[in-house]
């Protein structure tokens, strides 16, 4: 990972794909890990999130997380899925956050030197490629350890780098505190666990 102290940086994570990538690999991201390590390495301007969340449910289980990170630091971009029926009568759920996340990256190019992002959706690569014409340098994190790999060979190329999801797991776990016999927490570290 190149990175340089006085870049602007802004992080832009693809819930539902990141989500799926860490899975995938068998971990959990613990979020204000992730929002140090990359204010660290910059001048991290924002940093925004975007998840679609189900319409008329009581409590979804993502909710503590979106209030959580609202309340930590990032830039929460949610809409409401649509549920509909397709051709054979099947019902599904809509929730594509792929236009505004394509938004907010072309209105912060001006103002950021670097962008992380965080997907693997190989319909990026036109948006990848429109930002480095603005002189915008463009990391993509996802990752090709997976079975099947969860980035788009063409976004992986179209990127200035690709960061593997697997190689910053050390740095961004989500760390599990284990119970002893008597029911009290023992941590492994005193590191914050995020929702």
């Amino acid at each position: 990972m190149i990175f340089y102290q006085e870049e602007r940086l802004a992080m832009f994570i693809d819930g539902a794909n990141l989500y799926a990538a860490a899975r995938a690999l068998g971990f959990d991201i613990d979020y204000k890990r992730l929002l140090d390590m990359f204010a660290s390495k910059g001048r991290l301007v924002r940093a925004f999130y975007y998840t679609a969340l189900v319409e008329d449910q009581e409590y979804s289980p993502i909710r503590p997380l979106v209030d959580w990170l609202d309340y930590n630091g990032y830039t929460m971009v949610t809409k409401q899925t649509k549920e509909f029926t397709d051709a054979s009568g099947r019902r599904k759920i809509k929730g594509n956050m792929d236009i505004e996340l394509a938004i907010d990256v072309m209105e912060m190019a001006e103002h950021v030197d670097h962008i992380l992002l965080f997907s693997g959706d190989g319909d990026f690569r036109r948006l990848v490629e429109a930002v480095q014409r603005k002189g915008v340098r463009v990391s993509v994190v996802s990752t090709v350890r997976s079975q099947p790999s969860m980035v788009a060979d063409e976004l992986r190329r179209q990127a200035d780098n690709f960061i593997e999801l697997q190689d910053l797991s050390p740095m961004i776990a989500r760390v599990h505190h284990h119970r002893d016999v008597g029911g009290h927490e023992q941590s492994p570290s005193a590191s914050f666990e995020s929702p």
